[in-house]
């Protein structure tokens, strides 16, 4: 069963806009209406910023005017409606004003009228004043002629109103005026098929009365010339409502969409201020910070002392001097460097802050000679710091591959020409001296490889692989290559699972990281049985993510502070000949892969040491497949 056609009001007025306005028109107005800032919740006192107050608010000054706009007014059939029951309601009391100064007067109205506009009267001030009888009103049931929402409105007016124009068939007063009313409120309304029905019938009513006014002796012409143009001009005046209603609605969708698409574009940048790493403020000439996200909030806070969500005042907060200082310089001069400057902040705790500020300037439509708000970009210098050492660390790793490059042809050709010279010295002395050659060559070919290893290039693809099968292939080559006989007394244990654990990673590069791991273990560990431990595992992390566990413990002593922050550095080594690459290289090809590698401290009552962990991301884990080697050895 097909529904009633809509009014030009109806449902899904945000939606389906065949004509909307284009959306930069929208944007411009909302860009407008950010100059009139609320001042209402201008100024704090300087201490009242720093709160534990949080919210979901820091950055409301990008977004609150859209959400302003767009529901600003509530719904236009409403309003309109419920301007009509306005209107209707001061109708009825014109009507019963009409009745008591024609009294006064002395003309004889008749009983009924006088009735009929007093029950009018009541029944419009009734329904305007009390929203109750307002509710169901709607585009939806105002389009249908058997609502009741369409008969205590337009169909009243229309049976009321023709019958004040049949009691008065003399013409003493013109009540035929007052159906512009009915059908002024049908016109905008109701669809326009209504509306035209309803001016139908107010100008049938008129033709009809002035028929029976002809009948009792009327002249024929005037009466009936008279209700054809009043009728002409109902359908007219339907028309017209009609028309221009339907162009308000078109409008309203388009505005409605415009500031819906603003709405989001706002939510948009929101979001994104509010997720970068580097600080935002929008802050004026007095010092008032209109908007700040996280990281600003972070930066301007002290220890656990918390920054209030905006707006706050900069004055007044002693650690936050030189940061006013700055945006009146900059203010003042209505410039600032581009590159940025460093302003320092002194926390009452006795921390101190270094920060580099950049700042850019938004100029008022009305004033083109002063800027009025400034956007503060904030950043720690010690992450500025560390990323220019992050760009230097990158250079000279390619600078040092190629290096590497060149050093290894040069390399060979000394690793050949010694060993020639070895084959016709005879010497002890000179063949001690080959021998020197060749270790020292061997260790420039290590250096060589690891730093081409690490270097900036291709990084080959991970691929699945069985971590249970590769990590028990690799222990027992590793004993075997360290002349570890297995036994009771054998310093390596390895303790794996009896099913598959499928990982994402290169297989070389993963026994590469282990074999480092090993003989780290194996140099640092204590002489005993089970010194040197390896287990594998699977792991659920906090979010559930799947994990395998890879650890390597040895015993021994605990490794010193002032060498425990330096261990995944390179070039930083302990041993007089270790090149100091080694847990460099194993975090370096861990990170490529996705996993992750830390060390901490076991402390075991029975056997406490060292213990390096590798998280990797674990693919799937299958049902039990028989492995090449036992699970425990």
């Amino acid at each position: 069963m097909s529904e009633p056609p809509q009014s030009w009001f109806g449902p899904g007025l945000a939606a389906d806009v065949p004509d909307r306005l284009d959306p930069i028109d929208g944007l411009t107005e909302l860009d407008a209406q950010v100059d009139e800032i609320d001042e209402g919740a201008d100024v704090d006192a300087g201490g009242a910023a720093l709160t534990g107050a949080e919210g979901g608010g820091d950055s409301q000054f990008f977004f609150q005017h859209a959400r302003r706009l767009v529901n600003a007014g509530g719904n236009t059939f409403t309003r309109l409606y419920r301007a009509f029951l306005a209107a209707r309601a001061a109708l009825g009391l014109a009507l019963v004003a009409t009745q008591l100064i024609a009294g006064l007067l002395g003309s004889a109205l008749p009983f009924w009228t006088n009735i009929l506009s007093l029950l009018y009267a009541a029944q419009a001030l009734t329904v305007w004043l009390l929203p109750r009888l307002q509710r169901g009103a709607s585009a939806r049931t105002l389009a249908r002629v058997s609502s009741p929402q369409w008969w205590s409105s337009i169909g009243l007016d229309l049976a009321l109103f023709g019958l004040l124009h049949a009691l008065d068939r003399s013409g003493g007063v013109n009540y035929g005026a007052l159906f512009v009313m009915p059908v002024l409120m049908a016109g905008v309304l109701t669809p326009r098929l209504l509306a035209l029905a309803t001016a139908a019938i107010a100008a049938l009513v008129m033709l009809g009365v002035a028929g029976w006014a002809v009948l009792d002796g009327a002249d024929v012409a005037l009466r009936l010339t008279q209700a054809g143009l009043v009728g002409s001009g109902f359908f007219v005046v339907s028309l017209l409502a009609s028309e221009m209603a339907s162009r308000l609605a078109r409008e309203e969708r388009a505005a409605r969409g415009s500031m819906e698409f603003a709405r989001q574009q706002a939510q948009l940048n929101r979001l994104v201020i509010d997720e970068l790493q580097e600080g935002v403020l929008v802050v004026d000439r007095r010092g008032h910070v209109r908007a700040a996200n996280p990281a600003a909030r972070d930066l301007l806070a002290d220890g656990q002392a918390l920054v209030r969500t905006a707006p706050f005042q900069l004055r007044g907060v002693a650690a936050w001097q030189p940061l006013v200082g700055a945006v009146e310089q900059a203010f003042a001069s209505a410039a600032w460097p581009e590159a940025g400057r460093d302003v320092g902040l002194a926390f009452g705790s006795g921390t101190l802050r270094s920060l580099r500020l950049r700042m850019r300037f938004t100029r008022r439509r009305e004033s083109e000679a002063s800027e009025d708000l400034c956007v503060l970009f904030i950043e720690d210098n010690r992450k500025v710091l560390a990323r220019s050492q992050q760009e230097k660390l990158a250079a000279m790793g390619r600078v040092s591959a190629g290096i590497a490059h060149e050093i290894r042809n040069p390399l060979a050709a000394i690793d050949q020409a010694n060993a020639l010279l070895s084959e016709d010295l005879a010497e002890p002395r000179a063949q001690q001296l080959t021998r020197m050659v060749a270790s020292n060559v061997q260790r420039l070919k290590r250096i060589v490889d690891d730093v081409l290893e690490v270097a900036p290039g291709a990084v080959s693809a991970p691929v699945p692989l069985d971590a249970s099968l590769l990590v028990s292939e690799t222990c027992l080559e590793w004993a075997r290559t360290n002349q570890l006989a297995p036994g009771p007394f054998d310093p390596l244990s390895c303790a794996l699972p009896m099913h598959a654990l499928v990982v994402s990673f290169d297989p070389e590069h993963l026994r590469r990281v282990l074999v480092n791991l090993l003989d780290n273990a194996l140099r640092h560990a204590e002489p005993g049985p089970a010194s040197v431990q390896v287990e594998l595992a699977p792991e659920l992390a906090a979010n559930l993510q799947p994990w395998a566990r890879l650890t390597v413990f040895s015993s021994g002593p605990a490794i010193p502070s002032e060498v425990e922050r330096h261990l995944f550095e390179p070039f930083f080594s302990t041993r007089s000949r270790g090149s100091g690459l080694g847990l460099y290289i194993c975090r370096e090809l861990c990170e490529r892969y996705g996993a992750q590698i830390d060390y901490r401290r076991r402390q075991d009552a029975k056997m406490p040491g060292n213990e390096f962990s590798i998280r990797l991301r674990l693919i799937e884990s299958a049902a039990a497949l028989p492995l090449a080697s036992p699970s425990l050895f």
